[in-house]
């Protein structure tokens, strides 16, 4: 049996301590031309597929890197936005890696008071 988190909740319902032993085993790199044949959109401080699956990307799964540099939310690591810097044809071939993203820490507080109740 495997334990995949750990959550401490007080009796009044608030988050204590929580700990992820969750590694995510489900990125899938590809290096796609222009025009992106995947629809993306901004989604709770992420950049997610919205419509089309293929080769392992599943609607859902959030933008982690591109070109082998980890995303910033919905920003690249200089800063630009990753909707805009997609949309640019210079910029391509480009390697975009997917996969399903982290819990936020306000995703963490919520299933912590699901548990509570």
């Amino acid at each position: 049996m495997v334990i995949f988190s750990v959550y401490v909740v007080n009796k009044a319902g608030g988050l204590i301590y929580q700990y992820d032993n969750y590694v995510p085993k489900t990125d899938v790199e590809k290096t796609f031309s222009h025009p992106l044949d995947l629809v993306l959109k901004h989604h709770d401080e992420k950049v997610v597929v919205s419509f089309g699956q293929r080769d392992g990307i599943k609607v859902g799964h959030a933008l982690l890197s591109i070109n082998g540099v980890d995303v910033l939310g919905k920003n690249t690591a200089d800063g630009k936005d990753i909707l805009e810097y997609l949309k640019d044809p210079a910029n391509y071939p480009v390697s975009i890696r997917f996969g399903r993203a982290r819990l936020s820490s306000n995703e963490k507080l919520m299933l912590a008071s699901m548990f509570h109740s």
